[in-house]
């Protein structure tokens, strides 16, 4: 045994478990069982065409070595990024530990108490900085969240601006220039007009439904928005800000000026750069909107016993229901560094957050009066942190750049300058050694940056913030890492049990992956630094998008969208180029099976088709008819269709070429949805089915960690037809000849998660790959045989195999008084995490157990499951008072005095031994969602003041 080989701690079962599990499903081998499950005309020939794996070793000491070729200059970039400090117990508490980056999107609340409250303390923070009254758990970066402020606007417009077809949308000049790119991606397939335009001048004429201004101005200077939000109003324009979250401690709240949006980013708390992200973006707005808010809330409830509790409010996954008729398609959320950014303001608290911004504030002031002194025309009448400095910019760039200083040069006449968090005062000295030297003339030394105000009285901020206790406590180091010790108990993630998601693919996450995110060259390069100063993150990168179109099968990637759901946008935005290219703008009909998750027809609206839906047979299969009926009914519009494959039935379906080629005959492009590539690498790939692009969900199949609900990263493979369309960046060259506008705020969108990718491949290799899809198979099928007899899976393959995942039937149990979210509670008295609920059926549990999980634990699953199936023969629909229905059982009611249940405290919390050495304890009883929805509550105040007595 190799015990050097990175495959063997990646794969959960050993030689002699695979064995077993063949045994057991009557097979001589796994090859046998391959054979079996895809279909045989779409297998690969040959191997995958990848470097020799790697050991852990090795791989660490290369991804060492290649990040000594990133240059951390000092960086005065601004631009939205800026250089921080991550304070080491919530590097080492959360961003290191598994209990917080290997958790779920929490769907299951009673299990994830700890990230909700987490997530509850973000939104908080969000509130009272920004003055809103509603705020969700973050959104994917700035520009993403200002795209959606925009569309949110569009959304809620007046009812006489509908009926006029007001489409008009101001764009304040000022915007970051990644920003204006996205408003344009987003903006043309919706049918909005972007009109940019500087706000002084803005004539405020009823041909607009909103505006967006930057609060600070790209170029530091901080505008009168009180006038113009009021002037807006009066013109019944609603306006959108997107404002710097740490200038916001100092610069009155956009909220208290009637702004109808507020957005940001929240990397200024403790994040690292990382050449682009992730970080965790902000949107808040008003509660009469919260109906329309893109991505995901936190809300207060109560559980059965009437105790606060928290979950995810008002049916977020709106995508899932509204499918074509919602307004976002946004699935995930930024999750980990969410919580990571909570924390920081949670550790700093007030005071200290006044004190950064001071510190901040204070040197970019004595910055400005000495280059002032030194003869520079600094132009900003107002500002927080950037100075605009108008001088020869040619002359200061090489200076600087001697320096290994980077600045910002917008123009040639210009230079911007943006002090951050890390700036000490032998920085200020230096950046001033810079000016000093292009100016002939001798350096003024600075022993100290003094208060000063260059802050216009009318924007400044006079409200308080942050008043809550959960602000103001975990000062010292061992109240928060206490704290954040408190909050990880309450969550079930992987490392615990095993959470066996279907389409969600909760695999290992590996430690040597993970390690490299939190070395400082990685994470300190700004997303805009020059190329030379990147070189170890561009070989990283490349090496990826090289590795990725080999195991698709495709011509090119890019790496640009930051979730799963931006993949699907992105690559129908190339679809649609691609036709645009040919004269043939008019295709816009998307084909869409009835069974594709809830984003793909939010993606294809937002993208500016139309949707058919077609439809899927008796055993879950597109049906191949209905199919080829509408393809030629549409064929002089056909743009493309949508599918998932194996679909999301679980299923290798045998006609997928045949319903490709169908869609090219008629002049379409195939979009293969990447949710289930687990199943596929190393054995098939999309452009062997022959699809034309695809997004691939690099936390899913590979290895990026959920981070309960992001990081996400959803990079698309496309076929050479498609290359030149690959998204670009305004400030950065990046992706195809013909390149659409940005999809995501940075060019390589989460860069530092992208490492977490490379490295599973790079130390997996072909084999190793290979050998990982064909035990997500296994373990997939062994589930199946332990449960039938026990629970119907719903579809199987022509030979009875499921692919990496499949749906069991729980919908039968309703003659027991039983549904599938009464499994999916007591499974945590069995200390598992539910799989997936109700989707794509409803009353069913899709499961997919993944390569890295063990012959044990999946028998562990198996027995729960089987266990829960003996407690519903033994349950009747006249008896509401069972085990089932009263899942989950906290430790209080185990160890209350009374007990009101015909079962014993015994079956309630230990009904199978295992569970005597390794029990986990939900925090709270089932939660109320139908209350949480009815008493909107997103921050966090005490349930006290909203629950009647």
């Amino acid at each position: 045994m190799n015990t050097n080989a990175f495959a063997l701690r990646h794969i959960g079962p050993n030689e002699t478990d695979q064995q077993e599990m063949l045994n057991a499903l009557g097979l001589e081998s796994l090859d046998q069982l391959i054979y079996e499950t895809l279909p045989d005309d779409i297998r690969l020939k040959k191997p995958l065409n990848l470097d020799e794996p790697m050991t852990e070793h090795e791989y660490l000491l290369h991804i060492h070595d290649v990040s000594k070729k990133n240059k951390a200059y000092k960086t005065y970039i601004g631009l939205g990024y800026h250089p921080t400090v991550m304070p080491a117990v919530i590097q080492r508490n959360i961003l290191e530990n598994p209990g917080w980056y290997t958790a779920y999107t929490p769907y299951q609340a009673e299990i994830a108490q700890g990230r909700l409250e987490a997530l509850l303390n973000f939104q908080t923070m969000v509130i009272e900085l920004t003055g809103m009254e509603i705020a969700n758990a973050s959104l994917l970066d700035e520009s993403t969240a200002a795209a959606e402020a925009m569309s949110l606007l569009f959304a809620v417009r007046e009812r006489e601006q509908k009926k006029a077809g007001v489409n008009k949308f101001f764009v304040s000049e000022n915007i970051l220039p990644q920003t204006l790119s996205l408003l344009e991606t987003r903006a043309n397939p919706i049918g909005i007009e972007l009109v940019i335009g500087n706000e002084e001048s803005f004539d405020f004429s009823s041909e607009f439904f909103g505006a967006i201004l930057q609060y600070p101005g790209r170029d530091g200077q901080i505008t009168d928005i009180k006038s113009f939000i009021e002037n807006a109003k009066s013109a019944q324009i609603k306006v959108a800000v997107a404002a710097d979250i740490l200038s916001l401690v100092k610069l009155e709240a956009p909220g208290h000026f009637g702004a109808d949006v507020v957005v940001g980013t929240t990397q200024r708390f403790g994040i690292p750069m990382g050449y682009g992200g992730p970080h965790a973006a902000y949107f808040a707005t008003k509660e009469a909107y919260k109906r329309d808010i893109p991505g995901r809330i936190i809300g207060v409830t109560k559980d059965a016993n009437g105790n606060r509790a928290l979950r995810m409010a008002l049916q977020t996954r709106e995508q899932h229901i509204k499918r074509d008729r919602a307004t976002s398609n946004i699935c995930t959320a930024q999750v980990l560094l969410a919580v990571m950014a909570g924390m920081y303001a949670v550790f700093h608290g007030p005071k200290g957050l006044k004190f950064i911004a001071n510190k901040v504030h204070n040197k970019a002031s004595k910055l400005a009066e000495i280059l002032e002194t030194l003869g520079y025309n600094q132009v900003n009448t107002s500002f927080f942190d950037t100075l605009q400095i108008k001088t020869k910019a040619i002359k200061i760039k090489k200076i600087a750049t001697k320096k290994k200083v980077n600045l910002c040069y917008p123009d040639k006449n210009t230079v911007t300058i943006s002090i951050n968090e890390t700036t000490s005062i032998r920085d200020i000295n230096y950046l001033i050694s810079v000016f000093a030297e292009a100016a002939n003339k001798k350096p003024i030394i600075v022993s100290e940056a003094t208060p000063a105000n260059n802050i216009e009285p009318s924007v400044k901020r006079t409200t308080p913030f942050l008043e809550l206790e959960v602000f103001n406590q975990h000062h010292s180091e061992t109240q928060l890492m206490r704290y954040i010790k408190t909050l990880e108990r309450k969550d079930l993630s992987l490392n615990h049990s095993m959470i066996s998601l279907g389409s969600c693919t909760m695999k290992l996450n590996a430690a040597a992956e993970m390690l490299p995110l939190s070395w400082f060259k990685w994470g300190n390069i700004h997303p805009f630094a020059p190329k030379k100063q990147a070189r170890g993150y561009r070989k990283v990168l490349k090496a990826l998008e090289n590795q990725l179109t080999e195991i698709t099968g495709f011509a090119a990637t890019s790496l640009q969208p930051n979730s799963g759901a931006q993949g699907e946008f992105a690559g129908l935005m190339v679809i649609k180029a691609y036709h645009e290219s040919r004269n043939e703008s008019h295709r816009n009909i998307c084909l869409i099976p009835s069974s594709a998750h809830g984003t793909n027809p939010a993606s294809a609206v937002m993208a500016g088709m139309k949707v058919i839906v077609t439809k899927s047979t008796e055993e879950g299969n597109i049906d191949v008819e209905d199919l080829r009926e509408k393809a030629i009914k549409h064929k002089d519009n056909l743009a493309a269709l949508m599918v998932t494959y194996p679909s999301t039935h679980g299923v290798f379906e045998s006609a997928i070429r045949e319903i490709t080629q169908i869609i090219h005959d008629n002049g379409g492009q195939v979009y293969m949805d990447g949710a289930n590539m687990n199943a596929q690498v190393g054995l098939t790939n999309p452009g062997s089915i022959g699809a034309d692009v695809c997004h691939l969900n690099l936390h899913k199949t590979f290895a990026i960690p959920h981070g309960g609900g992001g990081p996400g990263v959803g990079p698309i493979c496309v076929a050479k037809q498609l290359a030149p369309f690959l998204p670009g960046n305004p400030l950065f060259k990046t992706g195809g000849e013909k390149a659409i506008s940005a999809i995501s705020a940075a060019p390589f969108g989460s860069a530092l998660a992208c490492l977490i990718s490379y490295g599973y491949i790079k130390m997996l290799g072909a084999e190793g790959l290979t050998q990982s899809t064909k035990m997500a198979i296994l373990n997939a099928n062994y589930i199946k045989h332990r449960l039938d007899g026990h629970f119907n899976t719903l579809y199987s393959g022509e030979r009875g195999r499921a692919a990496h995942e499949m749906i069991v039937d729980c919908r039968p149990f309703k003659a027991n008084g039983i549904e599938v979210t009464d499994i999916a509670k007591r499974l945590m008295d069995y200390g598992f995490h539910a799989p997936t609920v109700s989707f794509p059926v409803a009353g069913t549990l899709m499961i997919e157990p993944t390569e890295s999980e063990s012959k044990g634990e999946i028998d562990r699953f198996c027995d729960a499951m089987i266990s829960i199936k003996n407690e519903i023969d033994n349950t009747t629909k006249d008896d509401a008072n069972n085990v089932l229905k009263n899942a989950p059982h906290t430790l209080d009611v185990i160890t209350a005095n009374e007990w009101y249940y015909p079962y014993s405290r015994e079956t309630a919390a230990f009904p199978l031994d295992y569970l005597r050495d390794n029990k986990f304890w939900p925090t709270v009883r089932r939660v109320d969602d139908a209350y949480g929805d009815r008493n909107l509550i997103c921050s966090c105040a005490p349930i006290e003041d909203y629950i009647e007595a």
